[in-house]
């Protein structure tokens, strides 16, 4: 195996990109495996770790030699693998794991539908319907349903490691209710409630979702006691109110969408009530090589989009709402502090 080289010269660095699917491809290979749940602390041979995962040793060399040039596991001086920082997120009880992730960016679909982006760009719109006859979400739970549990399982690693890192950034002083605007499991919202003992809370999301919600709001749950289920479409109506609504990830759809989703906050909220959208951003982060390819992957299957920091503050502000502050949560999320005016 090889250690990652220097910078390469522009033509070198193009051909790398040329191939990128090839680099995908290999971590999509070393997640299905499980390499990384099988290559233990200490270094082993390829022979062993190819007897682990069911593999043929040669062939898994080679991948093992491919991923190492991107900094994904390591050959020791001895020829043994080991571990780096990289490979480990791909384990599936890292803390921070990313290899639901690394197999929902990496989905048979994704491969049909990378090649149309050029007809996304042209068009304007998602390529899903003349892929499949139907739009995304239909596809993946009435066709696709292996590829619909790795969506749920990416989501919600996703939205457990984000909710520690919101909690620890939002200071709920003073509130005394916070609504969690299609918030999925509600793992943000069980955070909250968690770290502020008399918070009282609501998570709204499609009768679906919220049926499945985290275990610690469901009945018999530690935290039931202070939160309640809302089954709804936070497009069509919030019939909540809260000191705090939090909004995160979702004004990622249609334009429209999105505008609705706003309306019907500052609909419902008091005057003077406190809302927070949680976003990646496409620009002013150090993430955006995520952030952009994410952002194209939405233009193809649903035929939405990231926003930029103005983007979004635009968007905020024709619905009503006041933005105050923008505060960084993570690498890969903003935080937008808005109020509701006053009358």
């Amino acid at each position: 195996m090889t250690t990652v080289s220097p910078t390469p010269q522009p033509a070198m660095r193009l051909r790398e990109l040329i191939f990128g699917a090839a680099c995908a491809a290999a971590v999509r290979a070393a997640a299905r495996l499980r390499l990384a749940d099988a290559l233990g602390e200490q270094p082993t041979t390829v022979e062993e770790l190819a007897a682990s995962v069911g593999t043929e040793p040669r062939p898994l060399h080679r991948l093992l030699r491919a991923l190492s040039c991107y900094g994904l596991f390591e050959e020791t001086e001895d020829g043994k693998v080991s571990h780096t920082e990289m490979s480990r997120l791909l384990r599936e009880d890292a803390p921070n794991s990313l290899r639901a992730i690394s197999l929902w960016c990496t989905e048979p679909w994704t491969w049909d539908a990378w090649p149309r982006l050029e007809d996304a760009v042209r068009s304007g719109r998602s390529v899903f319907d003349d892929l499949y006859g139907k739009g995304f979400f239909d596809y993946l739970h009435e066709d696709a349903p292996e590829s619909a549990r790795v969506f749920d399982q990416a989501m919600t690693t996703s939205s457990m490691q984000s909710a520690r890192d919101i909690a620890e950034l939002l200071d709920l002083t003073g509130v005394s209710s916070v609504a969690d605007i299609g918030g999925g499991q509600g793992h943000v919202l069980a955070r909250l409630l968690e770290k502020y003992p008399s918070l009282h809370g609501t998570l709204l999301d499609l009768p679906s979702v919220v049926a499945a919600c985290d275990p610690r709001l469901r009945d018999g749950g530690p935290l039931a006691g202070r939160a309640r289920t809302v089954g709804g479409d936070c497009r069509e109506a919030i019939p909540v109110q809260a000191d705090l609504y939090i909004i995160k990830n979702i004004l990622e759809w249609d334009d429209d969408s999105t505008r609705r989703t706003l309306h019907n906050v500052v609909g419902a909220a008091r005057p003077g009530a406190r809302v927070v959208v949680i976003e990646n951003l496409v620009d002013d982060s150090p993430s955006m090589r995520f952030t952009t390819a994410m952002d194209l992957l939405l233009l193809l299957n649903v035929g939405g989009a990231k926003h930029t920091k103005e983007s979004l503050v635009r968007r905020i502000s024709d619905a009503g709402l006041m933005v105050h502050d923008i505060r960084v949560v993570n690498p890969y999320l903003h935080a937008f502090e808005c109020t509701v005016p006053a009358g």
